[in-house]
């Protein structure tokens, strides 16, 4: 079946051509945004964050691996199961040298949000979109810090491609991450940061050196979470954001300086935020 680019968020294929280990999260594409709000996040908030001519951006969120569900983790997460990240470069404007989906802004023509993500991610990867299915599209988040509304795109790699760095000025690194690594316990915390009035406070992951945070590790806690792979892990262990960007050993940026440049009163911010589309 051929989604349709203006379909509203939820499965865009049968049930049946769905891996099972995805099904629950496709199934209710709401309770992702839900997952967020239940950490204290507000998208309404966020919403009136964004700049009047704020614009539409879509990601790639990129799953791979076994399609039979595993009886040893769960939620069914199989063993090679992985996740497509790219680390951004740190010459950008915005969001330099931090860990994202492959996405970006949607282009005159684009059959949005599909279309955008499977362009920009193949600019970004060079992937081979024929090897992907679309399975669903998740509601859109605002992004304040860049004024983008972003909508991921549910894909599974049916038959993964070989992916690479395409363009060194806008990306520094694309690689396929395990994904009962980058949800082990043991690499799971929180990062706080509070500057310019503001604090953020959000989920993170650290796995082969990169640091996941921000509007990525938002998605991906909220995902694992609605499709029940989560394990029990320490969301008590909270970490300064700056100094787990240190030991990353990244030239990421927080992107604080561009929040708030008025000095308005505190925000705690739960929501996935501070991570750019493209």
């Amino acid at each position: 079946m051929t989604p349709r680019p203006d379909a509203e968020p939820g499965p865009l294929v049968p049930a049946d051509e769905i891996p099972p280990w995805l099904r629950a999260l496709t199934v209710d594409v709401g309770a992702v945004s839900r997952s967020v709000h239940n950490r204290g996040g507000d998208r309404s908030r966020w919403a009136s964050m964004l700049p009047k001519n704020s614009r539409s951006a879509a990601v790639l969120v990129l799953f791979s691996g076994s399609w039979e569900a595993a009886d040893d983790h769960p939620g069914g997460l199989p063993a090679d199961a992985e996740v497509l990240l790219t680390e951004r470069a740190s010459t950008l404007r915005q969001h330099s040298g931090q860990v994202a989906f492959p996405g970006g802004a949607a282009d005159p023509g684009d059959d949005f949000p599909v279309g955008t993500a499977l362009r920009e991610a193949t600019e970004e990867t060079g992937l081979d979109a024929s090897g992907v299915s679309i399975l669903a599209t998740l509601p859109s988040f605002p992004v304040g810090v860049s004024g983008f509304d972003v909508v991921p795109v549910i894909g599974y790699w049916h038959r993964p491609s070989e992916v690479r760095v395409v363009d060194e000025g806008e990306t520094a690194r694309v690689d396929r991450i395990k994904l009962r690594e980058l949800l082990d316990p043991a690499n799971r915390f929180q990062v706080r940061r509070k500057a310019v009035g503001i604090v953020y406070k959000g989920p993170a992951f650290f796995v082969d050196s990169l640091l996941v945070w921000g509007f990525t590790g938002g998605l991906i806690a909220a995902i694992s979470e609605v499709a029940g792979w989560d394990r029990p892990w320490d969301s008590d262990d909270v970490r300064s954001l700056e100094k787990m960007i240190e030991l990353a050993g990244s030239a990421q940026e927080s992107g604080f300086e561009q929040l708030h440049p008025d000095g308005r009163a505190p925000v705690d911010v739960r929501t996935a935020e501070s991570e750019g589309a493209g």
